[in-house]
């Protein structure tokens, strides 16, 4: 298949756009023709990349999980560690190239949002190591999940802005980084940490982390000869997926599958199983699919993984599932629990508990594979974080 969203208008089919306030759009309009200036300029590329490799610690291991696999008994599985990257996890990846194009946009203050706090820690770091004024926004509930997360951004030197309104999660932290960007767009730079919001982000922020599914391909055939027969990674908001998936979309032999959060079931109103129960609408400057109610009001979302705990996709993500190029399936908060002990207990690898999603639909696949295929687990991030949240569901 020839892939070649977004159009210039930043739909990937009939998802995505610019839905935003009138005094958004020069600055998105100013975003966009700086970012393309980057693509052709050496000095970004080398700088941006030198970062990757010197800073983030690019490229990370493709690791064999060889227990895992006699575990199961049926196709080898390997992990893309991102887990291993500068702060742990792929956010980083991201927050990077986005800090480098508010440098050379001038601007003097950013800003971010954050759920399980990866995407603030990864825009503190950058906002430290280039000497940025930063103000994080993270709903209550996630500051009281994520208590490391909200120390480590103070002690980076961001300002962390507790969001008491909605779920007090990051549907809501996102709504207050909209507003301080409209009251303060002449000097502030947002940097979105997934492939949502208004174009070019969705774009932007895939091509920040394309890198991720660039380096398995190399590392897979050098180890195997081959590409992998599957992909899999968890989906939230959705960028450590689509950075995996991304180079490998016109490979049609790859199957791609997306793991979102059902919470306590895709059939109940404890979910964030977006895809599964979502129907399409616009949120955050954005058409894609969304938990609505039958009035149309955004529905809470529910998961145990404060990093998957939103009502949206982004929309490259809700083209890939209408294009059937990508499948996507919801696995509970107990599942993924169960997956973090396996996982820890079988690799000596403890996994971020959105990344556990992703390996806990191995039991689902696992038992439908051959021994001479290859399963691609994106490690999106290490668990760390949520070691209060594990010792609670466990205890």
């Amino acid at each position: 298949m020839k892939y070649t969203a977004p159009t210039k208008e930043g739909y990937f089919g009939k998802f995505g756009g610019k839905f935003v306030p009138e005094i958004l759009i020069p600055a998105l309009e100013e975003l966009e023709a700086a970012y393309e200036e980057t693509l052709d300029d050496p000095v970004f590329q080398k700088e941006y990349h030198d970062l990757l490799r010197e800073y983030v610690g690019r490229p990370t291991k493709l690791t064999y999980a060889n227990r895992l696999t006699d575990h199961y008994g049926k196709a080898k599985i390997y992990f893309k560690r991102e887990d291993l990257c500068h702060t742990g996890a792929h956010k980083i990846n991201n927050a990077i190239g986005q800090l480098l194009l508010a440098r050379k946009m001038g601007k003097s203050r950013i800003i971010a949002e954050t759920g399980a706090g990866q995407h603030g820690v990864a825009t503190a770091t950058a906002c430290a190591k280039f000497g940025f004024d930063c103000v994080i926004y993270m709903g209550a509930e996630d500051m009281e999940r994520q208590k490391l997360n909200v120390e480590r951004m103070r002690l980076l030197g961001a300002e962390v802005r507790g969001v008491h309104s909605g779920s007090k999660t990051l549907k809501d932290a996102t709504n207050e980084a909209i507003r301080d960007w409209v009251t303060n767009v002449e000097n502030t730079f947002y940097i979105i940490g997934s492939v949502v919001g208004p174009h070019p982000y969705p774009m932007m922020t895939r091509n920040f982390h394309r890198v991720i599914g660039e380096e398995t391909g190399e590392q897979i055939r050098k180890s195997e000869g081959r590409d992998p027969d599957y992909l899999i990674a968890c989906v939230g908001g959705g960028s450590n997926a689509i950075g995996f998936f991304y180079p490998f979309i016109e490979n049609d032999m790859v199957k791609m599958i997306g793991v979102e959060a059902a919470g306590l079931g895709a059939d109940t109103d404890q979910t964030a199983a977006t895809i599964t129960k979502g129907v399409p609408g616009v949120l955050h400057g954005s058409l894609s699919y969304l938990l609505q109610s039958e009035e149309g009001q955004i529905q809470l979302a529910h998961s145990v993984s404060a990093g998957l705990d939103y009502p949206g996709i982004g929309p490259e993500h809700a083209h890939l599932h209408d294009s059937k190029r990508v499948h996507y399936y919801g696995v509970t908060d107990e599942e993924a629990m169960n997956a973090v002990k396996l996982v820890s207990e079988k690799e000596g690898i403890i996994p971020a508990i959105e990344t556990a999603h992703a390996l806990a639909f191995l039991e689902k696949l696992m038992p439908t594979t051959q021994k001479d295929e290859i399963v691609a687990v994106n490690f999106s991030g290490r668990g760390d974080k949520d070691m209060k949240t594990i010792s609670d569901w466990f205890a």
